[in-house]
């Protein structure tokens, strides 16, 4: 475990082969069926009616029972937690993709942590696939890079890749990673259902397109753990549609969140702790 902790300290990522067994792949897949079959407010299909349209859902404030074997009857959670090195751990949201039927695109360079109003060592995702992928198809993630800065996030438009999210001038603007691509150590894996990569959200990363004929049924466990705060984003948030600071009635306990002052502990009791 020392050398997993290193690692992801040093280089943001680690992959961990056989992590899941093969109850432990049926209960993903049963968790990944269910996210399927009951969609939650943030379901949508994504660039709708487009060449690379996919499927995508996250933060079902009803998923956590359904997924609560996967996380916390497998050793997955403390797995994890000993990756972080954090005696605490819980759960941020889920979060699935169902890429079939045709090309999708290839996933813009980009960081997770700028979408959510976080900062801290203790963060992480589990990039779980159900299905094998080839490295040729895997994510790529620049190794180290979880270390700052952050970038203007992308706006993930097909029309225009290098469309940002906030106002030039506000966070530096993304690097052309393609185009200087010795520039940057990057790393990417071959993935079979059993293997599980555990990433730091401010690590850059991208790729993992498909072609047509192909199928890519992915789940993302997103975590954090004693060492996690509030940071503030710029513009309020992100979209106009999801700015964080807004509150449509949901009680969402990430607008909760992004509203407490920078460094504030990050702990809401409708994140579940999972050990």
């Amino acid at each position: 475990m020392k050398d997993l902790q290193e690692a992801f300290r040093e280089q943001g990522i680690v992959r961990i082969r056989g992590a899941l067994d093969e109850h432990a792949q049926k209960l993903a897949d049963e968790a990944y069926c269910w996210s399927l079959n009951h969609p939650g407010p943030g379901a949508r299909s994504v660039l709708a009616g487009e060449v690379g349209e996919f499927y995508q859902d996250h933060a079902n404030p009803e998923a956590f029972p359904v997924y609560r074997p996967l996380l916390c009857e497998t050793g997955l959670a403390e797995l994890v937690a000993g990756v972080l090195g954090s005696n605490s751990l819980w759960l941020l949201y889920e979060q699935i993709w169902l890429k079939e039927g045709t090309d999708t695109f290839r996933t813009p360079w980009h960081q997770d942590l700028p979408y959510v109003p976080m900062s801290g060592d203790h963060l992480a995702t589990a990039w779980i696939n159900l299905d094998p992928v080839a490295r040729h198809d895997s994510l790529e993630f620049i190794l180290g890079s979880h270390r700052g800065p952050l970038f203007n996030p992308t706006a993930f438009q097909a029309s225009d890749p290098s469309a940002a999210m906030f106002a030039p001038g506000i966070w530096p603007a993304l690097p052309d990673i393609d185009a200087a691509p010795d520039r940057w150590p990057t790393a990417s894996w071959e993935i079979s259902p059993s293997d599980i990569i555990v990433f730091h959200p401010a690590i850059l990363h991208g790729g993992a397109a498909t072609v047509e004929g192909g199928r890519r049924r992915t789940m993302s466990l997103r975590f954090f753990g004693d060492r996690a705060f509030c940071a503030k984003r710029p513009e309020q948030g992100l979209a106009e549609s999801d700015r964080l600071t807004t509150d449509d009635g949901r009680g969402d306990p990430m607008v909760v969140m992004a509203r407490k002052p920078e460094g504030t502990v990050f702990r809401h009791p409708d994140f579940p702790r999972l050990c």
